[in-house]
């Protein structure tokens, strides 16, 4: 398939997650929760325990010290871990409360952030080049793809780095969707598709799957049932059934904060910057 092929189906794939009209209509709270608290939590742990390849590829394109351009940088989890090396750090994010939160954890690291607040690459011409830039858990969020890759190569001197799981974050709650809504969702697109399209754009990535453990997305078993209540568009009046239903999927005692889909991987992605 052709670029423009690979980045039409990317953007269908992402369009088929949207979540049918009549059970938006019925539901109270929108679905579309942002849990604040699970970046600031994933920001926190990487500052003090740093690992796994996307750290690695950065840390080494720092090797020489650089600049670092942290795009959808949320709580910072991508690019606090790399102020030892970061001459200068930017970060990108839609949330200002999240970058607020980056700003002063860095602070606190004795590295000054300059907060950029809005979406990539709207904001893209407001931003200075860096020598690494850095993408975490975004490009799910991206439908159309080409010209937010294109921002973020045009911005690297060194190099950029993704990194996003193997597949669709939300593929995770596929099988609860089924049993309250009677709704087979998506499983596509996947990590795979997005090195297709970036092969296809002549980038030359190179990958690599991994897994990291020992990190729960949330802190509580309450806060998944609470967030995962509100993603499938079910009222607080039903917590208790989704409590049972992520009992039942695995979802307490060790592993009480976490719900992960087979083969939860993390993928990470680099390819040189063209500055």
């Amino acid at each position: 398939m052709s670029a423009a092929e690979l980045l039409e189906r990317w953007r269908s794939d992402l369009e088929s997650w949207a979540i049918p009209t009549e059970i938006l209509a019925a539901t109270p709270e929108s679905p579309w929760v942002l849990p604040r608290q699970l970046f600031i939590r994933r920001a926190e742990h990487r500052s003090e325990a740093s690992a796994g390849p996307s750290y690695q590829r950065a840390w080494e394109a720092l090797a020489n010290p650089g600049s670092v351009l942290d795009v959808g940088a949320g709580a910072g989890a991508a690019c606090l871990p790399l102020v030892p090396r970061a001459t200068a750090m930017t970060a990108v994010d839609s949330d200002r409360d999240l970058l607020s939160v980056l700003v002063d954890n860095a602070d606190r690291l004795g590295k000054a952030v300059l907060p950029v607040c809005g979406r990539w690459p709207d904001v893209a011409g407001e931003v200075e080049p860096a020598d690494v830039v850095t993408c975490h858990h975004v490009l799910y969020n991206v439908a159309d793809l080409g010209p937010f890759v294109a921002a973020l190569t045009s911005h690297a001197r060194r190099l950029v780095v993704v990194e996003l799981t193997a597949r669709h974050p939300l593929t995770a709650l596929n099988p609860l969707w089924e049993r309250f809504h009677g709704l087979v969702r998506p499983n596509v697109p996947t990590a795979c598709d997005a090195l297709a399209v970036l092969e296809e754009l002549g980038l030359a990535p190179g990958h690599e799957v991994w897994s990291r453990s020992g990190e729960p997305d949330h802190g509580t078993f309450e806060d998944l049932v609470e967030v995962t209540r509100r993603r499938l568009c079910m009222g607080p009046g039903r917590a208790g059934e989704v409590a049972s239903a992520l009992r039942e999927l695995g979802a307490e005692g060790d592993r009480a904060a976490e719900l992960r889909s087979p083969g939860s991987e993390l993928v990470t992605i680099w390819w040189s910057g063209r500055v």
